[in-house]
């Protein structure tokens, strides 16, 4: 049965259908190239995508880096290769540390002389172990060659060239595609500083090997926080959707489980980890494909600033997302902004970024919905937030999911057509209007003439769905006909009116 849908109005409606989903962009390119001869790299780029704010992701291919960029990605490479072959990038563990009886003191001790170690080089420019500061006779700097010997010597300490982040390995001579991409995160999260994006690495591999992160997917920290943060969908460009709801931490009972002392606090931060490393797992981190998360970050009934538990622990994990997951998120996205929002992002201001907050979109409770269609299609927009995504619900999906939009001008009255010619056949449609308010009503015209028309909904006002999701009718026709659902903008203002259907014999039920 041939379906269409049909849209009149009285006083010329503007009709608007949205693209099709982009699809999630895979690498394009396949062949090896030498981690730093960038000019002989393929040319093919991913498809481009329109971007709805003025902060533009990155190309993450070769041939798109401007020479600046790429002299960068190039000594960064060679600076890793020589810490890896010259065992030098990660802290070595004294093999005599287990041998020797122990006071309780050593480990105190280590950690001071570590302490004041790192702030000298700090102090200094610490410039990596891959690049000595002592210099042969002729003035020369020591090869990665020479870095490699010297540990060679060291007895019993064997070479890992395995060494790998996110499940992609870091020796830019192994020719990995998905290297240089997320060397690029580190790059682009420290301004194209060799030094220090190479320090940032380095600090992130010591990080996660003394944090056990690595294996941070295995723990089980109880289905308490599982409302807290979840992912959900995807966005317009495929970003996976993370959404965190800080208002679950009003219930006073689960804020004192959450952060009432620092050990909780410290499992809390161990559970936002694990949920970014699940968010990573779906990501394609080669040239072209998705290399980064949308977040958004409901702030409805959340606590205030004046919590000191709360404003201590995501201090601490700000800080340790933008020091250990750099550029894995594209856009973040506020809704639900209170008036103390602004006290809240003047207190973690200086732990960001320029970079990080030029990221930043923020939403009053009123542009909530208005705001998360600009960045995520309908269909993946949950119902709570004015879209028609319903757990559990698996009336729409796949081609039956897409969502169309009309804007209905001030004043004017549009119709859309359902056509049902075949007898037993079951409608199902879903409507959501932006914004107070237009009048809907649905009918059933037959086919023949001498039928009587079939009054299915009355005419009601209609507005906002963000609290109770999409209106939802359905209609099974016993004769041939056609639905008609009527929208009437008696307001001054257009208004924006997304709706979705279907159709199917009653036999596939």
């Amino acid at each position: 049965m041939a379906v269409e849908v049909k849209v009149e109005e009285t006083q010329g409606a503007e009709v608007s259908v949205p693209q099709e989903e982009p699809k999630k962009v895979v690498a394009q390119e396949n062949r090896k190239v030498d981690h730093c001869e960038a000019k002989t790299v393929d040319d093919s780029k991913p498809n481009k995508v329109e971007k709805s704010s003025s902060y533009r992701e990155e190309s993450n291919f070769l041939s798109d880096l401007k020479e600046f960029e790429k002299k960068a990605l190039c000594e960064l490479k060679s600076k890793l290769e020589a810490a890896i072959l010259g065992n030098c990038l990660l802290k070595k563990e004294d093999p005599e540390k287990n041998e020797k009886p122990s006071d309780g003191n050593e480990e105190k001790e280590k950690a001071v002389a570590d302490e004041k170690e790192e702030k000298a080089k700090g102090e200094q420019g610490e410039r990596p172990v891959a690049e000595e500061e002592s210099k042969t006779e002729g003035g020369e700097e020591k090869t990665s060659q020479e870095c490699d010997e010297k540990k060679s010597d060291e007895i019993g300490i064997e070479i890992n060239k395995d060494i790998s982040l996110w499940e992609v390995p870091l020796l830019p001579s192994k020719g990995g595609e998905a290297t240089d991409v997320v060397l690029l995160k580190f790059l682009r999260a420290r301004e194209f500083k060799v030094n220090d994006a190479f320090q940032m690495l380095k600090n992130t591999l010591q990080w996660r090997k003394d944090g056990k992160i690595d294996s941070i997917l295995n723990e089980e920290f109880g289905a308490d926080l599982g409302s807290a943060a979840y992912m959900n969908g995807i966005d317009k460009e495929g970003h996976p959707v993370c959404y965190n709801i800080y208002g679950v931490f009003d219930d006073e009972k689960l804020y004192k489980k959450t952060f009432g002392t620092e050990e909780k606090r410290g499992q809390f931060l161990r559970w936002r980890f694990q949920l970014m490393e699940k968010g990573i797992q779906k990501l394609d981190l080669r040239p072209g494909g998705v290399t980064s998360l949308l977040q958004i970050n409901d702030l409805k009934n959340s606590p205030g600033p004046s919590r000191k538990e709360l404003r201590i622990a995501m201090k601490h994990a700000v800080g340790a997302l933008q020091d250990n997951y750099p550029e894995f998120v594209a856009r973040n996205i506020f809704i639900n902004v209170p008036f103390w929002y602004y006290a809240l992002n003047a207190l973690l201001s200086p732990f960001l970024t320029q970079r990080s907050k030029s990221k930043f979109v923020v939403a009053r409770p009123a542009k909530v919905t208005e705001t998360l269609l600009k960045y995520i299609p309908a269909e993946e927009v949950p119902v709570q937030y004015g879209g028609f995504k319903m757990e559990n619900d698996f009336e729409f999906y796949a081609q039956d999911a897409s969502v169309s939009e009309i804007i209905v001008k001030a004043g004017s009255t549009v119709t859309i057509e359902i056509h049902a010619d075949e007898v037993g056949t079951t409608s199902i449609w879903e409507l959501i209007v932006l914004s107070w308010e237009v009048n809907y009503k649905a009918e059933f015209v037959p086919s023949d003439e001498g039928s009587y028309t079939i009054i299915v909904q009355k005419s009601k006002k209609i507005g906002s769905q963000s609290q109770e999701g999409p209106i939802r009718n359905t209609f099974r026709n016993n004769e041939p006909g056609k639905l008609v659902l009527t929208i009437e903008n008696n307001s001054s203002k257009k208004k924006r009116l997304l709706y979705r259907y279907k159709t199917k014999k009653s036999s596939s039920f």
